[in-house]
């Protein structure tokens, strides 16, 4: 799969449909990036590493959901990996006293792929922690993942029920991490990006 430049400490502020990770493979490290409903969205296979994500407060009426990830078919290596990231509340959301709903996020494809691992979550993650799309589309054949996260909003107690929700352990985890999601020993070195490989 071909890749696309790394990004490093940038700042990417929108609102909706911030960050449109279209496809191949992609990594990014120690980016800020803010946004409000499916904010990070797209096929690549992408991993988020020592990033900031920050959700916004959106237009009234509307709930905010980090991913809309957009595999199209199961055999497709693509996916999200949100690996050691922080997700916290713009200081305008926080202020909106949680009235507004923030998801980890939803199913814009039909197999729809991410995985938060070893983030902070703080509180603003409804409980449920990710949304549908419309209905039960996707909700069967999906693969959403948690795996050691931490932080007031990574409790897993109250999280969805879908068949294709898991909360995974190391021998899974490991399959979304740089070195095996996007190959990244193959050539983040060439690039003299800062990565970490495996887990932490």
């Amino acid at each position: 799969m071909p890749i696309c430049p790394p990004s490093t400490s940038a700042a990417l502020k929108a609102t909706r449909t911030t960050l449109y990770t279209h496809s191949l493979r992609q990594f990014y490290r120690e980016c800020d990036i803010y946004g409000t409903m499916d904010f990070i969205f797209g096929n690549a296979a992408v991993v988020f590493q020592n990033s900031n994500v920050y959700p916004r407060l959106p237009i009234l009426g509307q709930f905010n959901t980090i991913t809309a990830q957009g595999r199209t078919d199961i055999n497709q290596n693509t996916g999200t990996s949100i690996q050691n990231c922080t997700i916290t509340a713009t200081p305008n959301l926080v202020a909106n006293n949680g009235t507004t709903q923030t998801y980890l996020g939803r199913p814009w494809k039909l197999y729809s792929r991410t995985i938060y691992m070893q983030s902070f979550l703080d509180s603003l993650i409804n409980p449920a922690g990710w949304a549908a799309w419309s209905g039960t589309f996707a909700l069967d054949t999906l693969y959403y993942a948690e795996y050691n996260n931490r932080g007031l909003g990574s409790s897993t107690a109250n999280k969805v029920t879908w068949p294709g929700y898991h909360v995974i352990n190391a021998t899974y985890a490991v399959n979304f991490t740089v070195s095996n999601i996007i190959s990244g020993n193959s050539w983040l070195p060439t690039v003299g990006v800062p990565y970490n490989g495996g887990l932490m």
